[in-house]
């Protein structure tokens, strides 16, 4: 027998061979660059020529870096610095316009010895969206979101302390009212209240209240113009204004066009399409020349206050379309299932359908927001003095007369960091709702 099955088995494995490294081409760097940039004849002419603009353009934009000069009071200061260091055709980028002028194109024509008050500002922005954009955050400091934008207005503008609290006194008059209403005539009523008194109050109290508590307790910070708001802090200030204040104004007006109710659907409808149907800088030009004539006689309306209205008034009809298609992309079943449960239409939305529109919506709404902060810089056309503008400013200097790339660069990254944190807030918004949904 032992004989027999020596003669049909010619080996028998007694021991474990170990274990052995894959080859070296189909692990690690070497696997990824062959799949991914040479996987075939097209990817890999693709690859080469990528590799060859690469290289021209780093060869060409490596020197300019390299040879930076940081330290100068003028353009002609900074080519004698190059003639003496690096020879006079060598590429260097005079970044000394920057480190001379960086307050200006941050701060605009703010007075120098209140730069604090910007800092401050944007510091108590930060903790007061903090809450809303954070889930892990406790939800007591809502209250200084609240509270956020009257800090800010005393903050920046400054005047009297008085004014942001008789404003805010008109939020708190709307939400008393709302809730003595609600028990007593109903929502639509106790909502109408809550709209119409606040208003009242603001067009004849407000003014008044403030004044006589100015007259009794001077509080507050030395006032600042709206001509003085320049450069980034500008763009900054309109930009999020206009984003806070238009995505609540698109939901209205996406459910307005949702809505069965003839003249609301209508009226959101000709909004929603007049506004897109015409370019931002035509509105811009509306709120700087033609809105005056619309005006009483000698009524001053801030431009910033007018161009604030106008940029919200244009980004909410497109935060409109992008909320109408996420409720356009909601199944029937959703609705349905909402009226089965006895929900009224505000709670169904609140709960059930605003929720998941929105999650949808996401990337469109933040795709509006990075084009609505880029579009800050159209200001530069009714004469407020963005970074572009003020970079044009600096440029007509005799100092810094032919300086381009250096301040383009300095103002593309600052745009760039804003935008690109609100796109990466984007994704991970969305990768959370995911694993919350799973």
């Amino acid at each position: 027998m032992s004989d027999t099955h020596a003669q049909t088995v010619g080996y028998v494995r007694d021991t474990m061979i170990d274990e052995q490294p894959a080859p070296v081409g189909q692990t690690g760097a070497v696997k990824w660059i062959r799949e991914n940039l040479f996987s075939g004849v097209i990817n890999t002419l693709l690859t080469v020529i990528s590799l060859y603009v690469i290289w021209v353009v780093v060869s060409h934009l490596y020197p300019w870096l390299a040879n930076s000069i940081w330290d100068a009071g003028s353009l002609t200061e900074c080519r004698e610095i190059r003639d003496a260091t690096v020879g006079p055709d060598a590429p260097a980028a005079c970044f000394a316009v920057i480190t001379d002028r960086w307050q200006q194109l941050v701060f605009g024509f703010y007075p120098p010895e209140h730069y604090w008050r910007p800092v401050v500002a944007l510091l108590v922005f930060l903790a007061a969206i903090a809450p809303v954009l954070f889930q892990g955050i406790p939800r007591r400091a809502l209250w200084l979101s609240a509270a956020a934008p009257f800090v800010l207005f005393a903050l920046l503008w400054g005047g009297s302390i008085w004014g942001p609290v008789a404003v805010a006194l008109g939020f708190v008059i709307g939400f008393v009212v709302y809730r003595v209403l609600l028990p007593l005539a109903g929502n639509l009523a106790a909502v109408l209240g809550a709209i119409i008194v606040p208003l009242l109050y603001w067009l004849f109290l407000a003014g008044p209240l403030a004044g006589a508590l100015t007259s009794v307790a001077p509080i507050g910070l030395e006032y600042v113009q709206s001509k003085d708001f320049g450069g980034f802090t500008l763009s900054v200030v309109i930009g999020v204004s206009a984003i806070i204040l238009s995505l609540p104004l698109g939901i209205l007006l996406a459910l307005g066009r949702q809505s069965n109710l003839f003249i609301i659907n209508k009226i959101s409808v000709a909004f929603i399409e007049v506004i897109r149907g015409v370019p931002l800088i035509v509105w811009l030009f509306t709120a700087s020349l033609l809105l005056n004539y619309f005006l009483p006689p000698g009524t001053n309306f801030d431009l910033m206050l007018r161009v604030i209205i106008m940029v919200t008034l244009f980004s909410a009809a497109y935060i409109a379309e992008v909320v109408r298609g996420g409720l356009a992309a909601l199944p029937k079943g959703q609705y349905e299932g909402a009226s089965s449960l006895g929900l009224d239409y505000w709670q169904s939305m609140r709960l059930i359908i605003l929720p998941q529109a929105l999650k949808i919506s996401i990337p469109g709404i933040v795709n509006t927001f990075i084009g609505l902060f880029k579009d800050t810089t159209l200001v530069v056309f009714i004469g407020l003095l963005d970074p572009i503008g003020l970079s044009n400013a600096i440029r007509a200097s005799t100092d810094w007369n032919g300086v381009y790339w250096e301040l383009f660069v300095f103002i593309g990254l600052m745009f760039f960091i804003a935008c690109f944190s609100m796109g990466r807030y984007s994704l991970y918004l969305e990768k959370k709702l995911q694993r919350e949904h799973r």
